[in-house]
């Protein structure tokens, strides 16, 4: 039998702040196909908590069910973490966060997962303003029942027998923006240079952080006719902004100088540094991020980067004044004070 964990072979590599190589942020090994454009997402969410120095158990993974939600098991195998049932993930990820806030949530899903029997669900996460980051890997098709067309699909995207798809795509940028996300980006698989930055600040956004990802799927979607294949991708993504993160520390002084940048500061202090393409883009301007994505593609664009961002929005904890201590660090003789307590409690609704 092979045995399917990774060696931790660390030896002469970088530490960060608390000492760790990448290695510790790694899982076990894919079972993904080979060049599958979701294993390159595990390696930038690794390489962003290892270059943010976040604690490996300070982090909560969720997913569903499908291709995507099998990489929670890929990257960070000393996090916590649950496979939920398919569409299901933002309510087991609600009832988490609610009860200890102190963790990194990132969910993971499918464009099948989230954009169809997991519609009603991710729409009331964005509702919520669950401080989470979100990650739809998104390759149009439903990879574990042979390739049939996702919500997500593009019109006139062909299948590999060359049917076409006729039905309207599902945008999740454009629901996030319309429902009321914070924080809304869009990368693809084949550009980590890109990706690293937008999950680092996601993972620090306080809020609902949407990254949709264009993950090609090797297998069933990576053929002339796909508008999310490799080839078509690399043709037609058009970064929208130049995207950077430093995260906030001692060492970082001073004021960045008017040379077309736009620096955004997130709730915890870190810095999004932003460089336009356009110089009449603004990322806080909704109405904007929303008609650009809404744009006709008939050159073929797709549209990356950090589309919009609300840094002040108040999250599920902050609007419902929930409690700071995690249930699982209150003393017991707090959480049942005996028959006597509760009874006089009971006695108000008598």
């Amino acid at each position: 039998m092979t045995s399917m964990v990774k060696p931790k072979i660390s030896k002469h590599l970088p530490t960060n702040e608390l000492g760790l190589t990448i290695r510790n942020y790694e899982g076990s090994m894919s079972t993904l196909c080979a060049g599958c454009g979701h294993d390159s997402v595990t390696a930038a969410l690794v390489q962003a908590f290892w270059e943010l120095s976040l604690a490996p158990e300070s982090a909560a993974k969720v997913s569903g069910i499908g291709c995507s939600s099998k990489t929670t098991a890929y990257f960070m195998g000393q996090s916590h973490g649950i496979n939920t049932v398919h569409g299901r993930m933002p309510s087991v990820a609600t009832g988490a966060n609610a009860v200890n806030g102190d963790l990194h949530y990132i969910g993971i899903s499918g464009d099948g997962d989230s954009l169809s029997i997991g519609f009603g669900q991710f729409a009331h996460a964005i509702r919520r303003n669950l401080n989470m980051l979100y990650i739809i890997e998104n390759n149009g098709v439903y990879g574990l029942t042979k390739g049939q067309f996702s919500a997500s699909a593009d019109i006139g995207s062909t299948t590999k027998r060359g049917i076409p798809n006729e039905q309207t795509p599902i945008d999740p940028c454009v629901q996030a923006l319309t429902l009321g996300a914070g924080f809304v980006a869009r990368g693809f698989s084949g550009d980590k240079s890109q990706l690293v930055p937008l999950i680092k600040a996601g993972l620090m956004h306080r809020g609902f952080a949407l990254i949709d990802v264009v993950s090609p799927c090797v297998t069933f979607n990576d053929h002339k006719g796909s508008t999310k294949s490799y080839a078509h991708t690399y043709k037609y993504y058009h970064p929208l902004v130049h995207t950077d993160f430093v995260a906030d520390a001692d060492e970082i002084t001073g004021e960045y100088e008017a040379d077309g940048g736009m620096s955004v500061t997130l709730h915890d202090g870190g810095i999004l540094n932003l460089r336009k393409t356009a110089s009449d883009y603004d990322p806080r301007d909704k109405a904007q991020a929303i008609d650009t994505l809404m744009q006709p593609r008939e050159n073929g664009e797709i549209r990356t980067g950090l589309l919009y961002v609300d840094e002040n929005m108040a999250d599920m904890h902050e609007a419902n004044a929930l409690p700071d201590q995690p249930l699982n660090k209150v003393a017991y003789k707090d959480l049942c004070p005996g028959s006597d307590a509760l009874g006089g409690f009971l006695k108000g609704y008598c």
